[in-house]
């Protein structure tokens, strides 16, 4: 806008718009209820989002070719994509936003002549797919973003917020009585000593890297045009309860529920990884990592509930 001096963007924000690192952040959002399409860019036009400076600004070059962040008016419309797609034979949604996602991740980059994020609205599928370019911000940054757009389902009124449970407590007092214990001189002397050796040890190591050594060739090793090649998008599907079981029990036990869950997760699908790691005709097809990924989520499920089980019962015999 007017009057408003070009921010230049940072380093990171500058290595992610490097042809060779271009990256996008998709995020699917499915929807509970019929996609209302006005409704929705009336609440994002109102929202925090457009009025953040990473997202009412386009990207600028400079005649030595430094980008710089140029504030701009909003344009709604040009930022939403409306998608009429057809359903699959056999009904599975998933397969139709996979698919998608693995079109976009390859053929659709980001237009620079607006600010560098999207909503796409697939009205059938019922879901909705944010696009946002890496250069507006982290993950964290950017999940903490779209929870300040969000309210409370029985109070709009109120920003939704994330609630605090008694396990966070435990953890900040533990924390506190660390960082008591550790006062003595000799403690904190080790400490720096350790930081700047293993400090020393990582940069020497990505240096090395960087500029000699090379990941050996394997059945995931890509060719020249690997950017290109077809993408395929698997969804994994978790419990929300069961997400909740296991972190509880890892608060209360770490060691106990980690060494459990890992021997567990290792025996039930050790073999089934090992294949993977090996042959090149399991490696490409998604749905065995994501199978993978679901019954390691319930190997640990039923420790921590074997965990939480045998807990009760030692407190019912020691009272």
């Amino acid at each position: 806008m007017e009057g408003e001096e070009d921010q230049p963007l940072t380093p990171a924000g500058r290595l992610f718009l490097q042809p060779e690192m271009e990256q996008v952040v998709n995020c699917v959002l499915g929807m509970k209820h019929p996609i209302d399409v006005e409704a929705i860019k009336a609440e994002i036009k109102n929202s925090v989002l457009v009025q953040h400076p990473r997202f009412c600004s386009v990207l600028v070059r400079d005649n030595k070719g430094r980008e710089y962040w140029r504030r701009t008016k909003v344009e709604i419309e040009r930022h939403f994509l409306v998608r009429d797609m057809d359903s699959v034979s056999n009904g599975d949604e998933d397969e139709v936003v996979n698919g998608y996602l693995a079109d976009l991740a390859v053929s659709t980059p980001l237009d620079t002549d607006k600010p560098l994020w999207e909503f796409h609205l697939l009205r059938t599928q019922g879901c909705c797919v944010l696009r946002f370019h890496h250069t507006l911000g982290d993950g964290i940054s950017l999940i903490s973003l779209a929870l300040a757009c969000c309210r409370r389902v029985h109070h709009p009124d109120q920003p939704a917020t994330t609630s605090s449970s008694s396990s966070s407590s435990k953890i900040s007092n533990t924390s506190t009585r660390t960082s008591t214990s550790t006062n003595n001189i000799c403690r904190k002397v080790w400490r720096l000593v350790a930081v700047a050796w293993f400090t020393l040890v990582f940069v020497v190591g990505f240096l090395l890297r960087s500029l000699w050594v090379k990941d050996g060739k394997m059945a995931l090793s890509g060719g020249l045009g690997v950017e290109l090649w077809p993408r395929m998008i698997a969804t994994a599907r978790f419990d929300l309860e069961d997400m909740k079981a296991v972190k509880k029990a890892i608060v209360d036990a770490v060691a106990s529920l980690l060494n459990y869950g890992i021997i567990c997760d290792h025996n039930a699908h050790g073999e089934l990884c090992r294949k993977s790691r090996h042959a090149k005709d399991i490696i490409p097809d998604p749905q065995v990592l994501a199978k993978c990924f679901q019954d390691a989520l319930l190997e640990m499920k039923d420790a921590a509930t074997a965990l939480a089980t045998t807990n009760s019962i030692e407190d019912g015999n020691f009272s």
